[in-house]
């Protein structure tokens, strides 16, 4: 990474610890422009960087211009397609999809994966071993890539108010582009799935808690819940200290969220409030110890409702960065001596099809 990104990055957080908004603010948007000092006056907030790591290449898809790939029959090892959505509020976005050789056998899930900050579809893919995992359990994965455009650093924009609500901004964008992959292909509406990580796990809290008809469970990994911030200032002080849920209510959207309890760039007291938006505040929780050789040690909180089902799973890290647990070292962010975050988010969809009252 470069040296005066990753000071400006460092300098951002100081202030924002001692309480100087404004300087943190600047501070980012100078990292985000290149820039190598904090310029004297902040502008607008407008972007917002979620971690700490090296930047790749800009994500550049094959489709030609607005013009979705249309799927080939799946090989037996499946297919890896590319193809473009757009919508009149906030643009157009392209999009990865892995399509199983069992496609067309019956209607299968389909998991959507965002991608965190400077990432990619094809990084995600290869860090997260989702697509590995699609292979041997036969569903579809859609990963949507964030336009440079949108965000400078390819950050889904969480903490805008402006891409917040249903039938606005990325979440209407992103919900869209979702309906219109299952209408191409044979998926199965009751298992649509949404996750993402720090960036992109704050956007799949919002999509939970916007489109509960779409989605029926969300895997939140280092984010922060929905409404946790609705400008840049807010969304530094969130990720420093742990941002309120927007809603006073349980949604009920059933949520599994993996947060490391030694990261250092999204605030671990985030993932509580993950949880608590989905189940209520307060409540007991059953309490695990899991552990397993050469992996890091972690504790399992299971909230249920009233009737016994599972509304939502806690995996705390012990030690564990901003990164995905149990990733592949061939992507990003992630951290191999965790626990698997994609075995456990897909275990614990599956569980959860999506109920009439959703």
């Amino acid at each position: 990474m470069n040296p005066d990104f990753k000071q400006l990055m460092l300098q951002a957080s100081q202030l924002t610890r001692s309480g100087d908004l404004h300087a943190a603010t600047a501070a980012i948007q100078a990292a985000l422009r290149g820039a190598t000092q904090v310029p004297t006056q902040a502008g607008q907030p407008d972007d917002v960087i979620d971690v700490e790591a090296r930047v790749l290449p800009p994500y550049a898809p094959t489709s030609e211009e607005g013009v979705a790939v249309p799927p080939r029959e799946a090989d037996a090892a499946g297919t890896f397609i590319t193809g473009s959505f757009a919508d009149a509020g906030a643009g157009r976005r392209d999009y990865k999809l892995f399509v199983p050789p069992q496609a067309g056998q019956a209607a299968l899930p389909l998991v959507v994966m965002l991608h965190g900050c400077t990432q990619g579809p094809d990084d995600f893919a290869a860090g997260t071993a989702m697509n590995e995992a699609a292979l041997a359990q036969g569903f579809f994965v859609l990963y949507p890539a964030q336009s440079r455009q949108a965000n400078p650093q390819g950050c889904w924009n969480w903490f805008k108010h402006s891409h917040q609500k249903r039938g606005r901004g990325e979440p209407a964008l992103l919900a869209g582009m979702t309906r219109d992959v299952m209408a191409r292909h044979a998926i199965d509406p009751r298992r649509v799935y949404v996750a993402g990580l720090s960036a992109g796990g704050a956007m799949a809290a919002i999509l939970g808690e916007a489109y509960p008809d779409l989605y029926a469970a969300i895997g939140v990994h280092s984010g922060l819940a929905a409404g946790a911030a609705v400008d840049l200032p807010a969304a530094l002080m969130a990720m420093q200290g742990g941002g309120a849920p927007r809603q006073s209510s349980a949604s009920g959207v059933p949520t599994i969220v993996f947060h490391g309890d030694a990261d250092s760039t999204v605030h671990a007291s985030n993932g509580e409030q993950v949880v608590a938006a989905s189940t209520g505040a307060g409540g007991a929780a059953e309490v695990e110890r899991v552990t397993a050789p050469g992996s890091r040690h972690t504790t399992r909180k299971v909230h249920r409702a009233q009737d016994g089902r599972v509304l939502a799973e806690h995996w705390v890290v012990h030690g564990g960065p901003h990164a995905w647990s149990g990733g592949s070292a061939k992507g990003s962010y992630t951290d191999p001596r965790g626990p698997d975050a994609t075995a456990e988010m897909l275990r614990f969809f599956f569980e959860h099809p999506r109920t009439a009252t959703h």
